[in-house]
C-alpha cells in the first residue's frame, strides 16, 4: 500500500529517531509539514527550477520573520557569505575577523573573495567569539596607516568582521558592533546556525550590515541545501541578486558586464523551505524542550558542563553541546563519543580550530588557546527536533553511567 505524503513524513521521522533499539543520529531534518504539497506544486507546474513563485515567496516570508527589508535566496549557506563579502565591499588581500572556533566555511568564503581569515579567539561563558579579543586584537595587532586600518603582522588592510554564532547562541553584538563601528569595519553576520535566535529581543542576523542563513540538512528548517543573504541596504540586496544569477544584463543577447556566479536557489527547494518556515517555531520549541531536559538530567552528573545561555540571549538550541571535564567526568570527550557510538548514539566533537587547519595555515591567529580548549571538551548530543523522550532517555542514561 503506497503511504501518502503526510503518513511517508511520520514514518520518515520515526525511522530517523529510533529510541528504545535503533541508532540516534545527531540532528536529521523533520518532515511534517506541507513539503509534500508544495514541492508536488512544482512538479505538476514545471517550475523546477531557479525561477518560480516559491523562490519569491521563501525570501518574503524569510525577510518578514526576521524583520529584514530584503532578503536573496541562495544555493547554500556558503554561497550566502562569499557573496555577502562581495556586496559588502572586501576586497582581494583584505583581512575579515572571525572567530578561530567555527565550521570551516566561512573561512572559506573570505579566501573565494580573495581575502584572508584572521582568526581571533572565543570565550569561556558563552563559547562565542571573544569581543575582548577583537579589541586586543585591534589594539595591539593593528595600526592606522594613511587613514587605512591594518594588521601590523601581515600588512593587509582589515576591512570587516564576521561574528560567527555557533550552536544557535548568538554572539555578544553590541560589544562587537561598537568596536567595528569605532574602527570603520563593515559587519557580516554568520548567522546559518541561528534562525529563530534572538540577540536582546531582535532576530541574529539583522544587526549587522549584512547577514546569512543556512538550509543545510542538518539545520533547524532545512531545504536539502540552501541559503539566504539579509540586509537593509537596497543597493546591496540588489547587487547580491545580480551577482548570483550569473551577473545576467541581458537576458536575450546574454551580456554579462562582469563575473557572476551560479548561486540561485531552486523553486522546488525553495518550495520545501516555505513549508519549514511554517513550523519554524514549534520547531524552536521541540529544542527548547530538549535543552531543558539535557540540562535537568545531565546537569546531576560531575565532570559535564551544560551548554550555556546568556541573559541577553534566546538561542534556537540547534545543536545541544556538553562540555567533558576528561578529569572529573573520567574520560575525555573523544573516548565517551566512541562508547556512545558503540551504543548506536551519534555524538560529535566540534570543528578543528581554524588557526589549527591546515587548509588556513597562511593566515593570521591572535591568541586563540580558549578555541582549543572547548574544541578538546566540547560534544553535541542529539537533538533532532524529531528526538522522542525514550531515544533522549537513553542517551542521557548511557552519558550518566559512563561517568568513571
Amino acid at each position: 500500500m503506497q503511504c501518502s505524503p503526510r503518513s511517508h513524513a511520520a514514518k520518515m521521522s520515526t525511522m530517523n529517531n529510533k529510541s528504545e533499539s535503533g541508532y540516534i543520529p545527531l540532528s536529521v531534518p523533520e518532515i511534517g509539514g506541507n513539503e509534500w504539497k508544495y514541492i508536488k506544486d512544482c512538479l505538476d507546474t514545471g517550475w523546477v527550477s531557479s525561477v518560480g513563485s516559491y523562490v519569491i515567496r521563501f525570501e518574503s516570508e524569510l525577510a518578514t520573520y526576521v524583520g529584514a527589508p530584503h532578503a536573496v535566496a541562495t544555493c547554500n549557506g556558503t554561497s550566502a557569505l562569499h557573496i555577502a563579502l562581495l556586496v559588502a565591499g572586501v576586497q582581494p588581500d583584505d583581512e575579515v575577523v572571525m572567530p578561530s572556533l567555527t565550521f570551516i566555511a566561512p573561512a572559506n568564503a573570505v579566501r573565494y573573495a580573495g581575502a584572508w581569515p584572521a582568526f581571533v579567539d572565543s570565550e569561556r561563558s558563552y563559547w562565542q567569539m571573544d569581543a575582548e579579543g577583537f579589541a586586543d586584537f585591534l589594539a595591539n595587532a593593528c595600526e592606522v596607516t594613511d587613514g587605512v586600518l591594518r594588521n601590523r603582522h601581515t600588512g593587509r588592510r582589515v576591512s570587516a568582521v564576521m561574528p560567527v554564532h555557533i550552536l544557535g547562541h548568538p554572539a555578544d553584538l553590541d560589544a562587537i558592533m561598537e568596536l567595528a563601528q569605532r574602527y570603520g569595519l563593515k559587519v557580516i553576520e554568520d548567522a546559518t546556525e541561528c534562525l529563530g535566535a534572538n540577540y536582546r529581543g531582535r532576530p541574529v542576523g539583522t544587526h549587522g550590515d549584512v547577514g546569512c542563513y543556512s538550509f543545510n540538512g542538518n539545520k533547524i528548517v532545512t531545504t536539502g541545501g540552501g541559503g539566504m543573504l539579509v540586509t537593509a541596504n537596497a543597493e546591496w540586496a540588489a547587487r547580491a541578486r545580480y551577482l548570483t544569477t550569473q551577473a545576467k544584463d541581458d537576458a536575450v543577447e546574454f551580456v554579462h558586464n562582469a563575473v557572476g556566479y551560479n548561486y540561485r536557489l531552486t523553486n522546488v527547494q525553495a518550495a520545501m523551505g516555505c513549508a519549514q518556515l511554517e513550523l519554524l517555531q514549534a520547531y524552536i520549541e521541540k529544542k527548547r524542550t530538549i535543552a531543558r531536559r539535557y540540562h535537568d538530567e545531565l546537569g546531576r552528573v560531575p565532570g559535564v558542563t551544560l551548554m550555556p545561555r546568556a541573559s541577553w540571549a534566546e538561542p534556537n538550541w540547534w545543536l545541544y553541546t556538553v562540555l567533558i571535564d576528561p578529569v572529573e567526568y573520567g574520560m575525555s570527550s573523544r573516548e565517551l563519543m566512541r562508547l556512545l557510538q558503540a551504543e548506536e548514539i551519534e555524538s560529535r566533537p566540534l570543528w578543528q580550530p581554524m588557526h589549527l587547519s591546515p587548509a588556513h595555515s597562511q593566515s593570521y591567529a591572535h591568541g586563540c588557546g580558549t578555541a582549543e580548549w572547548l574544541n578538546e571538551r566540547a560534544l553535541s548530543l542529539p537533538c533532532s527536533v524529531g528526538l522522542t523522550d525514550e531515544a533522549q532517555e537513553r542517551v542521557i542514561r548511557t552519558i550518566s553511567a559512563a561517568r568513571r
